[in-house]
């Protein structure tokens, strides 16, 4: 048993004084209000939950800045794409390896305690299988293992290259670039079997599922796979682009997200990465469903993607959470900003996300996405009793938080702060940043340096 003590901690009924915590293999056993520190405590300040990050692609760290050059054509998603396809084709084992660490060093330092890694990266550069189906997926693990980041492990399913073109007609098949993603359904119960082996050695990891795409995986392949998650979450890309929208309705009659909840049981237990372009119906059908929108502000800036419409969302009781996904930029206050910020240029209003219990912007920001991230990665959240002991502390010293208290220190964190207010955070009990470092991150950097001076050369 181990006690952590804090000055000022949010807890699910708002700010308390003076909160101890006592952890007990990792999670919250109690929570006491109102005492002083006491001796052999680990202490600290301003003390919020740790925050889910339910949407990454771990490897395209690495590629962060190399496709911020304009084409000969308009550039897109899709030009952004064939970059993404060429940075792959190198990477061996060590490298996904050591980029990943450096991912999740980074997203521990800016305040995120889980990742959801939707992990597609499968087989060797020619597309052929590794003898360990689940090699790349276990190098996933030893990457959380040495930062000590919760994982969330979501193999990807993807077995196409697109939706047939008219209706009736086949989907397409995988292009070249797409060789080291695809399997089938034997493939893939393999790479399940073998991933479930991978993190079986993480305290608190999480397995779940996720077909990439509509483009990727048709829905009766989808309702064959489901089983695999075993009850864990189900996650899938969707309604990202225009283009897949136009594209979806030529080959089905519907658009996707409608596509998707009239052919899949779509509940509490799915995440709909993107979802950016849907309509009014859909917007209500998704919410109501009790599925997660998985909105990843800086990625889908970078771009193009467009604005989800959030505030209609919200209105109909839809959760949301916040992912990391490209990785071209890794912050936690950088996704919560830009996620507001988009919805006041569309609106061309002021503090647009609200919530129930506070007039702070940035209390709504961190709770709506606490919960929304916690439920798509199966894992509970916030400092209570039972959740893992996943905790971030912002330095009261910081210039943002000055002569602030209480949600006003959210605020500043989150839309003043110019540089990380993050001054420690404990994983699972165990304090993995100090004073804003990662205790790895030296020879992290060293190895992900190494790691991309190769793949450059």
């Amino acid at each position: 048993m181990a006690r952590l003590w804090f000055r000022s901690a949010l807890l699910p009924d708002g700010w308390a004084e003076g909160v101890a915590l006592e952890i007990r293999d990792g999670r919250i056993a109690t929570v006491t209000r109102a005492v002083p520190a006491a001796a052999g405590d680990e202490t600290g300040g301003i003390a919020i939950p740790g925050l889910p990050n339910l949407h990454s692609h771990a490897f395209q760290r690495g590629m962060a800045g190399l496709a911020e050059r304009r084409g000969t054509s308009r550039d897109s998603f899709w030009t952004w794409r064939e970059v993404m396809y060429r940075f792959v084709d190198r990477m061996d084992p060590d490298d996904a390896e050591a980029v990943a660490a450096q991912a999740y060093v980074e997203m521990l330092e800016a305040g995120f305690t889980r990742v959801g890694e939707f992990h597609y990266l499968h087989h060797d550069p020619a597309g052929t299988p590794y003898a360990d189906p689940a090699e790349m997926a276990a190098r996933l693990a030893a990457a959380a293992g040495e930062t000590g980041i919760g994982l969330t492990l979501l193999p990807v399913f993807y077995a196409h290259g697109g939706f047939g073109p008219i209706r009736g007609a086949g989907p397409q098949p995988p292009s070249p670039g797409q060789r080291r993603f695809v399997s089938d359904r034997d493939g893939f119960a393999a790479l399940m079997a073998g991933s479930r082996r991978a993190v079986a050695g993480l305290p608190d990891a999480v397995i779940g599922i996720a077909p990439h795409s509509l483009r990727a995986a048709t829905p009766a392949e989808i309702a064959a796979l489901l089983p695999l998650a075993e009850g864990g979450p189900v996650h899938i890309h969707v309604a990202e682009q225009v283009r897949e929208v136009e594209e979806c309705r030529a080959a089905t009659g519907a658009r996707p997200v409608e596509h998707l909840l009239d052919h899949a049981p779509v509940d509490a237990r799915w995440c709909l990465i993107h979802a950016t372009h849907i309509s009014e119906t859909e917007t209500r059908r998704l919410a109501r469903s009790g599925a997660v929108a998985g909105l990843c502000p800086i990625t889908e800036a970078n771009l193009g993607d467009g604005l989800f419409p959030l505030p209609a969302f919200a209105r109909e009781g839809g959760r949301f959470g916040i992912g990391s996904d490209s990785n071209v930029l890794v912050s936690a206050a950088e996704e919560l900003r830009l996620l507001e910020y988009g919805q006041r240029l569309a609106a061309r209003l002021r503090n647009v996300v609200t919530s129930p219990h506070s007039l702070s912007t940035g209390r709504a920001l961190v709770e709506g996405c606490l919960a929304g991230g916690s439920q798509a990665l199966g894992m509970a959240g916030g400092l209570a009793p039972g959740a893992p002991a996943d905790i971030i502390t912002l330095d009261p010293d910081h210039p943002a938080l000055a002569a602030r208290s209480g949600d006003a220190w959210l605020d500043g964190w989150i839309f003043a702060a110019r540089e990380t207010a993050v001054e420690s955070v404990w994983r699972a009990g165990r304090r993995v940043v100090a004073q804003g470092r990662h205790l790895r991150r030296d020879a992290v950097a060293a190895r992900f340096r190494a790691t991309l001076a190769r793949l450059a050369a």
